[in-house]
């Protein structure tokens, strides 16, 4: 889980006295981001989720209900982090001319913080990932949006640097780090389908020991976990 460090922290504020809404967090990200069962079920109401053991998460999904079934424009099947500023990939019914995916998000929903979730759709350009990657976390540093990094589950790139290239920049900017890739490790499979990209599913039942066999629960639990240490964070 992050931690926020003063620098994190600083930035958070000042996008709080611009106008960010608190209660906002955006997800920018491919198609394992703009998934109905990302989240989603958090809006849903309690039919659709179960904590369990992790009851103490109930005032996170209060906090932030309406962020978790947002259909966020930073999010489309196929994004990579290119895609995020280039404004070919804009809703033109919701975003400004020559207005980018991640600032058009930023302006219709005025988030306090963004879920950056990419890197599988990276692996075919991963020479260009880096230098994307630092183009996406620098517009949102100068909306004043706190950018939270996150590493992915695959490996389909062969040798890691993907991740090893997010939690690095995560570190130079002093930014928070949802290490998502170590959640699944102990997962039958590391938490991949056969195609080695795609997580294996099952509902966010966090009492059901079958389904936290599954990646898609850890996903969303430690989506949880990591807004709620965001909240603290920042308080």
């Amino acid at each position: 889980m992050p931690a926020l460090s003063p620098h994190a922290r600083q930035v958070y504020q000042q996008g709080l006295a611009k106008g960010n809404n608190p209660h906002a967090f955006a997800k920018a990200g491919d198609c394992e981001t703009v998934t109905d069962w990302f989240l989603v079920d958090f809006d849903r109401g309690p039919r659709f989720y179960s904590l369990g053991p992790y009851q103490d998460l109930q005032p996170v999904i209060d906090y932030y209900k309406g962020s978790f079934a947002r259909n966020s424009v930073a999010a489309r099947r196929g994004f990579n982090a290119a895609a995020l500023l280039t404004s070919f990939w804009s809703d033109p019914t919701q975003c400004k001319p020559d207005e980018n995916p991640l600032g058009c998000e930023f302006r219709l929903f005025r988030p306090s913080f963004v879920l950056v979730m990419l890197g599988t759709n990276d692996v075919p350009h991963k020479d260009s990932f880096e230098q994307n990657l630092r183009k996406v976390i620098q517009f949102s540093l100068d909306q004043d949006v706190l950018p939270v990094l996150v590493t992915k589950a695959d490996n389909l790139e062969g040798d890691e640097s993907i991740n090893a290239t997010i939690a690095r920049l995560a570190q130079e900017y002093d930014l928070p780090l949802w290490n998502f890739w170590g959640a699944v490790q102990p997962l039958p499979d590391h938490g991949l389908q056969e195609d080695g990209a795609h997580l294996t599913f099952a509902t966010s039942f966090f009492d059901d020991p079958e389904k936290m066999k599954s990646a898609w629960p850890w996903r969303n639990l430690t989506a949880l976990q990591v807004l709620d240490a965001i909240w603290k964070g920042v308080q």
